[in-house]
């Protein structure tokens, strides 16, 4: 221990010398957006196209890594045109040894970050917090996300991702892709109506584009950017002058037909049905969408990965459905994954992950002027006997931004239901009220707080929450510091609450080291956090303390080393595992963390996370570990395994408790694959099947053939449910 905390502090005062940035400019480019005379052949042969001839590229990118501020280490030349159609983007990344560039996948959605890609982000409202990003990479991989606020509620860390980077968004483009003698290049044709803008006949929009080459482990932008940023940080993106883009017309029904045939269960035979439904999206103006739906299913969208509950609170399944997902993060007031107002999985799904019929809906959202965002929001779900009462779910939600990366805000979120479930006769309702604010005080400091209510009956104890937040984030340095009240009856029903009636403390540091060819390594991130949960009389119910270091090499592969020192509290004796019960009382332990992640472009690849320590009063022993292996850009195989070994002082106290997961995929297109998903989970004894053919014509529309199979009688017995889906969509586009 003391050794280990001696270790970080050297780090942390380490005299590393960073690389010299100076050589990055100061100011984000700007760029000329070009009227095209005919629309490119969609191939990806850019410099074969006369469509391009009269557009002068853009061409000087910056690195982030390896070399912080240098120039890319390979020329890459971006063309930016637009018909009165869709907005048209040509790149040319030049390479001089071809042979080497790295294609990993090609599937829809599939990560960018262990490919050569190219990825571009466009701000078409120029709002300079949100907007929409678009990658591919060597094989026309299809990539888009939407991102709201920058991507992310806070800055510590890597700085990207969490609630606000939506990557199951889905838009309607078009992308090719080529690798020839002088590198790759690809086309990408996105459609006006996939994107929101002004009114303006001319406009500018905030854009950025990014390039990685992965054998060098190299990042590069177009606008600069300082190595703790990413793509997201739309407020220093460049900026596309002079395009003049058509008023927004959009109107698409999308309506679906579905047949099912089930059996195993409570079935004595085979059952049979069929279903049909629309989804329904129309631009009320260039920035505000209306968008229908009746009689919605889900059929298509992989089923959630199992997780072992080895504790006493709540666990957090993200949202996969289509129809939730735009302007998704519109919707986040509170702390992700832990409080959350409204949390959309509580509409049509189960507690225990049963879907719920869904009737319909409406969602009205984006934007009313420059500044004001918008989200409403009206569902329907009929009764289900002896889980869930027939509901109407309403969500009104208005942000004001401001300059800065500032913004404040409300939202209001109503469950009225028909007391089905009910014992006894009385209101079945449930209400969230709350606000929030954020503060970005210059490049590097952003406050964020909120303030929530609810109303249930019954109910009539403490039901507030409110939490106060500060990030500083720098180059080499991040500091974060959280606090939070939740009170006793703070119940949001439509929302999420990992645990209830707490104070929650947390203060984090975090520091990046770039190495200069010291022992191979490419850069070191030693960080330590404190976070401590405790009830209103003082009582500690959670307190971990985390001393860690990120040590990754020039290759990507990284080597973490790290301690905790823990507390659980437990205040209500609690089952971990059938038979196994963990009674009242403090427990303090030390724990140490060492994990490897082997380079992920690499055909074979594989990772391993173990933890040793102490767990309510015995020792447990954690390994999470996973094998990664494909065959170019079309098989793709992965393997993990989470072992858990326990060894506790109460009777049936050694036990484990293991979940094995594979993933196949097989892309025969970029629009056409097979993917499967099969799990065990030993302490429930459940197997699960899932397999799906997909082949998509437009962003989630198309053909598709499901499998589910779950066997809940352990590994070999027959299944006790299983079924088969057929369901075909297909996006009419009423104006074009």
């Amino acid at each position: 221990m003391i050794r280990a905390l001696q270790l970080f502090l050297t780090l942390l005062l380490a005299a590393v010398v960073s690389l010299d940035a100076a050589a990055r400019p100061a100011l984000p480019p700007e760029l000329s957006a070009t009227r095209l005379s005919v629309a490119p052949v969609l191939d990806g042969d850019v410099l074969g196209d006369n469509a391009w001839s009269n557009t002068v590229p853009t061409s000087e990118f910056w690195q982030v890594q390896p070399d912080d501020g240098q120039p890319s280490t390979q020329r890459t030349e971006v063309f930016v045109g637009y018909t009165d159609t869709a907005l048209h983007i040509g790149v040319v990344a030049y390479d001089d040894n071809p042979e080497r560039i790295i294609v990993t996948d090609s599937r829809r959605d599939s990560s960018l970050s262990d490919t050569d890609a190219f990825l571009v982000i466009i701000d078409g409202l120029l709002d300079r917090q949100n907007g929409y990003v678009f990658g591919t990479n060597a094989a026309g991989v299809e990539y888009d996300a939407q991102v709201t606020k920058e991507g992310t509620a806070s800055d510590f860390g890597s700085g990207g991702g969490g609630g606000d980077f939506n990557l199951n968004w889905d838009g309607t483009w078009s992308v090719k892709s080529m690798i020839s003698d002088i590198g790759w290049s690809a086309e990408f044709e996105i459609p006006f109506r996939t994107l929101r803008y002004g009114s303006d006949k001319q406009q500018d929009w905030g854009i950025n584009f990014q390039r990685n080459i992965r054998r060098n482990n190299e990042i590069a932008y177009w606008a600069p950017l300082e190595r703790n940023r990413n793509l997201y940080r739309v407020s220093k993106a460049g900026t596309l002058r002079g395009i003049e883009p058509p008023p927004q017309r959009n109107f698409k029904i999308t309506p679906y037909v579905l047949g099912r045939a089930r059996r195993g269960g409570e079935l004595t035979g085979t059952k049979t049905d069929s279903d049909v439904g629309f989804d329904m999206k129309y631009s009320v103006n260039p920035s505000l969408t209306l968008d229908l739906t009746y009689n919605t299913d889900f059929a298509q969208v992989e089923a959630d990965e199992q997780q072992i509950n080895l504790d006493r609170f709540n666990l957090f399944f993200p949202e996969k459905r289509p129809f939730f997902l735009e302007n998704s993060g519109q919707f986040n007031v509170g702390n992700g994954q832990e409080v959350e107002m409204f949390f959309s999985r509580r509409i049509g799904i189960s507690d225990d992950g049963d879907p719920i019929p869904v009737k319909g809906g409406a969602r009205l959202s984006g934007k009313l002027g420059d500044r004001t965002n918008i989200g409403l929001l009206y569902m329907g779900t009929d009764a289900v006997t002896g889980i869930s009462p027939g509901n109407k779910f309403a969500v009104l939600r208005a942000n004001r931004e401001m300059q800065g990366r500032s913004s404040i805000g409300a939202i209001f979120v109503n469950r009225d239901g028909d007391g089905s479930h009910l014992i006894s006769s009385g209101d079945d309702y449930n209400r969230s009220y709350a606000i929030d604010a954020r503060w970005g005080i210059g490049e590097n400091v952003l406050l964020q707080a909120w303030l929530a209510k609810t109303k249930t009956p019954g109910r009539n104890g403490r039901d507030d929450a409110f939490s106060v937040k500060a990030d500083w984030s720098s180059a080499g340095w991040s500091f974060g510091a959280n606090y939070t009240e939740v009170g006793k009856d703070f119940n949001p029903e439509v929302g999420f609450l990992e645990r209830s009636e707490y104070k929650k403390a947390n203060i984090s540091i975090f520091r990046r080291l770039r190495m200069k060819g010291k022992w191979g390594l490419f850069e070191a991130r030693p960080h330590a956090s404190y976070t401590g949960f405790w009830k209103f009389d003082g009582f500690q119910e959670t307190g971990v303390l985390h001393v860690d270091s990120h040590w990754e090499y020039k290759n990507g592969t990284e080597v973490h080393t790290g301690v905790n020192l823990t507390r659980a509290g437990v205040i209500d004796s609690f089952e971990i595992v059938d038979g196994v019960v963990i009674q009242p009382g403090t427990y303090d332990h030390a724990e140490t963390v060492l994990a490897y992640f082997s380079d992920r472009s690499r055909p074979l690849s594989f990772r391993i996370r173990g933890t040793a320590g102490g767990q309510f009063g015995g020792d447990r022993v954690s390994i999470s570990s996973g094998v990664n292996f494909r065959i170019g850009e079309t098989f793709r195989s992965e393997l993990s395994f989470n072992y858990n070994d326990f060894d506790l002082p109460v009777p049936n106290g050694q036990f484990t408790a293991n979940l094995a997961r594979l993933r196949l995929s097989y892309s025969f297109t970029p629009k056409v694959q097979l993917q499967a998903l099969v799990q065990y989970n030993e302490t429930s004894d459940e197997h699960g099947t899932n397999v799906r053919f997909s082949w998509l014509r437009s962003a989630n529309s198309g053909l598709y053939l499901v499998y589910n199979e779950i066997d809940e009688r352990a590994i070999g017995a027959l299944p006790t449910g299983r079924e088969f889906i057929l369901k075909y969509s297909r996006i009419f586009d009423v104006f074009n």
